[in-house]
């Protein structure tokens, strides 16, 4: 299994050495964040949220946030507050006092005990390659339990096309299949309320694969 070889303190040392900037986060790939961006606010107007008639919502979090690519770019524009979690704090120290910044939780995703029915939307974008199979299901079902009611828990990564997972050793992360993203969404009782592939990108990259996920009732 792909996902066995993930070491936390491995990724952790790599993301360490990686600048704080919009290269470092995006692999040397900076010129894709416009894109990418135009990409997820088109799929979030599609849930009527933000665009021209789309409401805004109150509280949302970037989980795996980084510099704050998206918080910046994404979700300030659509929220009155957006929470960090973000496990390496070199990253995330540039948005403290920031407005629109609530709170930053300096821990990984699998460490993260946010509370119940408090968000209106969770962001995950290139981040849950990190945690393991059994620990991602865990995550979105703490997800699931901390979205209010009518949100979403958005998922956003790239896709193995090879038939299988494939692991990673730079980052210790892994890339999965649509398939298996299905399955653990199955088992985390999560169920797809809209997915779509991200145009424009590259063709040496993987594909990105939106998913806007809610907790079966």
């Amino acid at each position: 299994m792909a996902d066995a070889r993930i070491n936390h303190q491995d990724a952790r040392e790599y993301w360490q050495g990686i600048d704080a900037d919009v290269n470092g986060m995006l692999g040397g790939f900076p010129y894709i964040s416009k894109v990418d961006l135009q990409g997820s606010k088109a799929f979030l107007a599609k849930l009527g949220i933000g665009g021209k008639s789309g409401r805004k919502l109150g509280r949302v979090v970037d989980c795996g946030a980084g510099i704050g690519r998206i918080t910046e770019g994404l979700l300030k524009g659509i929220a009155e507050k957006v929470d960090i979690v973000e496990p390496i704090a070199k990253f995330s120290d540039g948005l403290k006092d920031k407005d629109g910044i609530e709170a930053i939780f300096n821990v990984g995703l699998e460490e993260w005990s946010p509370e119940e029915s408090i968000y209106d939307l969770i962001w995950n974008q290139w981040c849950v390659g990190h945690l393991t199979d059994s620990q991602l299901i865990a995550y979105l079902e703490k997800c699931g339990k901390s979205v209010k009611e009518g949100g979403y828990v958005i998922v956003k990564e790239n896709l193995s096309t090879s038939g299988e997972d494939i692991f990673d050793e730079l980052d210790s992360s892994v890339t999965r299949t649509d398939k298996k993203f299905r399955e653990i969404f199955e088992e985390a009782n999560m169920v797809i309320k809209k997915t779509e592939i991200q145009n424009g990108l590259p063709k040496e990259l993987y594909p990105v694969r939106t998913y806007a996920l809610r907790h079966k009732p």
